[in-house]
């Protein structure tokens, strides 16, 4: 788990890129992927990239809405390139798309709207928290190098509702990395949630029972938080499958109930007959 974590920040940290020892092209960054067994990247950790690369082309703004497009798998022993293309910012507010590419082609695609911190009126409607889970609720999951907990299990074929609350906690971190951590997190188990109430199938059947990939992905940042300032709790649900796609939406609270973000995903679902 640590070594992830560490790759993780890694990947995090883009650097200016520059083609064959030339100088660095203005508005292009590049980051390095994740050691995984994957023959692909993973969508989580673009989406991490995309907000990094954003922040790091607007500095004195937070990303307010990322919206991705996945057109095709990207290649896990390539670096991406992001090249951002800043249509507008104002005082208030940015607005960019930014390109994640290969040499095989565009990988992703998004479009990013940046705010700058102002006050105004603060009010939220949420359901109730439940209490953190306890330590027998703890959990490890693949590709999340923190602390996480849930009282529900994706792995199980049984029929269950289509909604999921998995509690998570990072280790201590600059706060300027909660919202692409954050990004990371919210890519891993939507597909999961949804495939609940189907019987007899579980995400532990991708690739065999069935077949997924995210098309598209899109967070909602609200308010400043970090990641490791007690628990995070990222409330999920599913309300369709239809069409050989999946659709979820989730929102992210902290442990004092204060609403940060929200997001949603359609993926591809395919069955096999």
């Amino acid at each position: 788990m640590g070594d992830l974590w560490t790759d993780l920040l890694d990947c995090l940290d883009l650097h200016p890129h520059g083609d064959n020892g030339e100088p660095a092209t203005a508005g292009v960054l590049e980051g390095r992927n994740l050691q995984l067994s994957y023959h692909r990247l993973f969508g989580g950790q673009l989406l991490a990239q995309f907000v990094r690369a954003a922040c790091l082309t607007c500095p004195g703004k937070a990303v307010k809405s990322l919206h991705v497009l996945f057109p095709k798998e990207g290649r896990a022993d390539e670096p991406v390139r992001y090249e951002v293309c800043r249509h507008h910012e104002g005082r208030s507010f940015a607005s960019l798309s930014i390109v994640a590419r290969q040499s095989g082609g565009v990988a992703a695609t998004a479009s990013v709207s940046m705010h700058a911190a102002e006050d105004g009126v603060d009010r939220q409607t949420v359901p109730a928290l439940p209490a953190v889970p306890g330590e027998e609720h703890r959990v490890e999951l693949e590709l999340l190098p923190w602390e996480t907990r849930m009282t529900a299990d994706l792995d199980s074929p049984a029929a269950a509702r289509p909604e999921l609350d998995l509690w998570m906690r990072t280790p201590e971190v600059n706060g300027e990395l909660a919202p692409a951590l954050t990004a990371y997190a919210t890519d891993l188990s939507l597909i999961g949630t949804a495939l609940r109430p189907l019987g007899g199938v579980s995400q532990r059947d991708a690739g065999t029972m069935f077949v997924s990939a995210v098309t598209s992905h899109t967070v909602w940042f609200h308010r400043p938080f970090r990641s490791d300032d007690g628990w995070l709790l990222l409330r999920q649900h599913s309300p369709v499958i239809a069409h050989g796609r999946c659709f979820g939406r989730g929102d992210v609270l902290t442990e004092k109930a204060s609403l940060v973000a929200s997001f949603a995903q359609e993926a591809l679902l395919r069955f096999r007959h």
